[in-house]
């Protein structure tokens, strides 16, 4: 079964973490209070979700990063690899006050990549508003629209296939430096745009 590890229990996280335990996924969540503050996070989602430690969630088949833009380095600095981990960045680069982040000409997701050595990022599930991610993900005969870009077609593949098994519909971007900014925020025409793809 594939694991997948979650690193942020924000609003972001914790609907994304309802979505992939429904759908069957051995599912861990974490943050940077460890896993007993997660305890009524667990409760509320229920079977198929434990909560852990960052490093265990880094450890997992696919790592869904969902952390604010200012604890990203804190986040992920004590994971000893990310070597071939497929990660999903849902990160959006606003630091406190809504001040967007400078990123020195990048795309926001190629800087998290930077900062994860070896790992073939994937930008996703960024640009839905938490109350829209969370809610079912089927609605006027058709399936939500989850962008995702990235570097790597293998990574690319598997993100698809979370996407699709958990009730959404992917919309592949391309790279992170093309599509990824497309999905930016701020900056991108893409965040906050609620699509359905008709059945």
């Amino acid at each position: 079964m594939t694991k997948i590890g979650i690193i942020g229990a924000g609003k972001i996280g914790k609907a994304f973490a309802r979505h992939a335990a429904k759908a069957g996924y051995d599912t861990l969540i974490s943050n940077s209070r460890g896993p007993e503050s997660l305890r009524p996070v667990v409760e509320e989602i229920g079977q198929g979700i434990k909560a852990g430690t960052t490093q265990e969630a880094a450890a997992a088949d696919i790592v869904f990063l969902a952390v604010p833009w200012n604890k990203l380095e804190e986040a992920v600095a004590h994971v000893p690899s990310w070597e071939n981990r497929v990660v999903i960045d849902a990160t959006n680069a606003v630091l406190p006050g809504f001040v967007p982040a400078d990123l020195d000409g990048q795309a926001s997701s190629e800087v998290v990549a930077s900062l994860l050595p070896g790992s073939k990022v994937v930008k996703a599930f960024n640009t839905l508003l938490a109350a829209v991610l969370a809610a079912n993900p089927q609605e006027e005969g058709g399936n939500r629209v989850i962008f995702y870009s990235g570097n790597d077609a293998e990574a690319k593949r598997t993100v698809l296939d979370l996407i699709n098994r958990i009730g959404f519909a992917g919309v592949d971007l391309g790279t992170l430096n093309e599509g990824g900014r497309l999905q930016q925020f701020p900056g991108g025409p893409l965040p906050a745009l609620n699509l359905v793809k008709l059945k």
